[in-house]
């Protein structure tokens, strides 16, 4: 009861809330006209933070905090580089740090180095590093395909960039770019080796996905128009224009063994001549230069052997049977023949549409027709067995039956030789 009989008033106190900070904070005017003196002013913010003000009229930002009860001082930046506002803000990320009982200039230090990590592991840096460790496996002409086109597709637009910078968006861009001047097929490998090597990064910790992946589909794989092989008829006609032909022998000699051997064009023209002994008759194509990674003999007949020493006068004192005329270092090029033939009317537009690959399905189709196994012309062909302990078997078990078939091959080349009237191999 009050004094006066009358019930007391029931007295709550206000609570008044706290104040994150300090009522009284800076201001970026307070900031802007505090003048330098002979010390060190500190111009408190809250929570930690100040800017000190130095004598040489430097002004930095400073956090305070403790740490198993140890006061510590992490240094935010310098005014007005670091505004009011990201100072702050950095003074709420640098609080959220310690509560965590982590130092924020360690954090700093971890994630300094992490940049410079992502940095230094450019996309051509792992995609160089990926090269090398799967180059042991591959054929010298494939390396080149690599090389040159991410060394003139790729690496251009985001070489330089870190590999996880790099998204799809970009990857899409760079394959557009190639598809639309009218290489379908190399977009294609291009979206295969970039997804490749971002598989690669993910393996060694530098990547955290593969952005090529989402590209499956973006690309419209091209029609494969396979050239028709020659028929018996059209094997005599061009018989009849290689024996006229004005151009270089060895061209010539190339595209008789082409025909004689139907080994694919790249193998014959970067055979060397520590391959063969024309002795036993015999060419051993080494796994490395095979398609299928595997050792392919190829048995020769005497026309190829007879053509085989004619070359040797001309190019036996060199590595190469087929040196490049411009670069003896080198091999023939993949034009060449094909240009041989276009000039021959074979190729090209006013052609027929053969190139020298087709002197595989040529003799293939003519060695079926003709009723020979078509097991043993697959094998010849160097075509991939599926059963691998199979395909060591066939290796050894059809090898008499290839050089048959291969010597017969020769006879059947030079019938329909004879009968257009030319000259013999």
């Amino acid at each position: 009861m009050g004094v006066h009989g009358k019930p007391s008033e029931m007295r709550v106190p206000l609570r008044v809330p706290k104040a994150r900070y300090p009522l009284v904070a800076l201001t970026d005017a307070r900031i802007r006209t505090t003048k330098p003196g002979p010390k060190p002013i500190r111009l408190p913010d809250g929570a930690g933070l100040y800017l000190e003000v130095r004598p040489t009229g430097a002004k930095l930002w400073r956090y305070r905090y403790r740490i198993a009860g140890k006061e510590n001082l992490f240094a935010v930046g310098e005014y007005p580089e670091v505004s009011l506002a990201d100072a702050r803000s950095e003074r709420d990320k640098a609080r959220a740090l310690v509560k965590q009982g982590i130092h924020p200039s360690h954090s700093r230090q971890t994630d300094r180095l992490a940049t410079l990590a992502s940095n230094a592991n450019t996309f051509e840096a792992v995609a160089r590093e990926w090269i090398a460790k799967k180059a042991v496996s591959w054929t010298p002409y494939y390396r080149k395909q690599v090389d040159s086109f991410l060394g003139g597709d790729v690496f251009p637009y985001v070489g330089k960039l870190p590999i996880r910078n790099v998204t799809s968006a970009h990857l899409l861009e760079i394959v557009r770019r190639i598809e639309g001047r009218g290489a379908a097929t190399v977009a294609l490998l291009v979206r295969q080796w970039c997804s490749a090597i971002f598989r690669y990064a993910v393996a060694t910790l530098r990547a955290d996905g593969d952005p090529a992946a989402a590209l499956r589909g973006a690309i419209h794989r091209p029609r494969v128009e396979h050239r028709r092989p020659l028929s018996k008829k059209e094997v005599g006609e061009f018989l009849r224009a290689l024996d006229g032909y004005a151009g270089y022998r060895t061209t010539v000699i190339a595209l008789r063994l082409m025909l004689l051997t139907f080994v694919r064009t790249v193998e014959l023209r970067m055979a060397r001549w520590e391959e063969f002994d024309l002795d036993a008759a015999e060419w051993r194509i080494p796994a490395a230069r095979m398609k299928m990674r595997q050792e392919h003999i190829v048995p020769l007949s005497d026309q190829a052997v007879a053509l085989l020493r004619e070359l040797h006068t001309y190019t036996g004192g060199g590595r190469l049977l087929f040196p490049n005329n411009r670069k003896p270092g080198e091999c023939m090029s993949a034009t060449t023949l094909n240009r041989a033939l276009e000039r021959m009317g074979f190729n090209g537009a006013d052609g027929i549409g053969f190139s020298a690959h087709g002197f595989r399905a040529t003799a293939s189709t003519i060695l079926n027709e003709m009723g020979f196994r078509s097991d043993v012309i697959e094998r010849q062909l160097a075509h991939a067995e599926r059963d691998k302990v199979r395909a060591s078997y066939n290796q050894a078990e059809y090898m008499v039956e290839r050089r048959a078939m291969m010597q017969e091959w020769s006879r059947i080349l030079r019938e329909i030789d004879e009968s257009k009237g030319l000259s013999g191999y």
